[in-house]
């Protein structure tokens, strides 16, 4: 099988010879070898592993993204960001832990953000109504 690793940025992996595929998604851990149906799932953030007909192992962390399976023959995986490593634990450890906490900044930043986008809406309907009891009144 063909196996390609994208981020916006760079093509990360792109391997002709890969035998099998493990990966996970929001159902836990699939695997995927040559032959497979048509298949599309989001992955969540996770250590995609595959081993190439040489029987060596490889690994690539990946901050969630989109896997599909085309045709049996082709597995592509766009990501926001793909870190590859030779080494497992390293990457469960260190990369793993790195984008989950990016995910939680994110998952706050959106949170604060929202909340100032909601007071301003509220003064907004304040100021737009005379009688300074916002909406729902005429």
């Amino acid at each position: 099988m063909r196996l390609r690793i994208v981020t916006p940025l760079a093509v990360v992996v792109d391997e002709d010879d890969v035998i099998a595929l493990r990966a996970e998604d929001a159902s836990g851990s699939f695997g995927v070898l040559p032959g497979h149906a048509d298949f599309l799932t989001t992955l969540a953030i996770s250590v995609v592993a595959w081993r190439r007909s040489d029987g060596v192992p490889r690994f690539c962390a990946v901050r969630r993204g989109v896997l599909n399976v085309a045709a049996g023959r082709t597995v592509a995986i766009a990501t926001r960001e793909a870190v590859v490593g030779g080494d497992l634990l390293t990457l469960d450890r260190e990369v793993l832990a790195r984008f989950r906490e990016e995910r939680e900044a994110e998952r706050t930043e959106r949170v604060g953000s929202t909340g100032l986008q909601l007071r301003a809406i509220r003064q907004i309907m304040q100021h737009l109504r005379p009688d300074g009891r916002g909406a729902g009144r005429s």
